[in-house]
């Protein structure tokens, strides 16, 4: 059933109506297993993991919405919908919607402004949205 909220985003035109599928959800969960394992590996450098946890975090958000059946126009509302499309708690898609403003500052200005807890913080919302988006039921088969 699609969430009021979702549905008010639609109006907005920063979503549209997808129908899930099984094989792109399953794609953006993988990738985002392997980018946040990377992100994990402290061998990597600060800004490598950085990149890696805000990466594995956004697909995650976009399997979360995919999920229920939307596709974002903005990069950013994938952040914002995590309330409505797994519940994630006000703090946790605050950060992720920072980091997303700290990615577009290393992206197009080349200023990095990077923590070490930042990053921890990062990884450890990642690693919820990776239970979240699982405990998610099956999409089922397009066939």
């Amino acid at each position: 059933m699609p969430s009021a909220e979702l549905e008010r985003l639609v109006e907005t035109g920063l979503l549209q109506r997808e129908p899930p599928i099984r094989d792109e959800f399953g794609g953006l969960l993988e990738s985002a297993g392997k980018r946040l394992a990377d992100a994990e590996r402290r061998e990597n450098s600060l800004d490598s993991r950085f990149d890696l946890a805000y990466n594995a975090g956004h697909a995650l958000a976009v399997a979360a919405l995919r999920w229920h059946g939307y596709r974002a126009q903005k990069r950013y509302i994938v952040f914002q919908s995590l309330p409505h499309s797994l519940g994630t708690a006000s703090t946790k898609w605050r950060l992720l919607a920072r980091c997303h403003d700290e990615r577009n500052r290393i992206e197009y200005e080349g200023q990095p402004n990077l923590s070490e807890k930042l990053v921890a913080d990062l990884i450890t919302v990642a690693r919820e949205l990776v239970a979240a988006v699982r405990a998610l039921p099956p999409i089922p088969s397009q066939e």
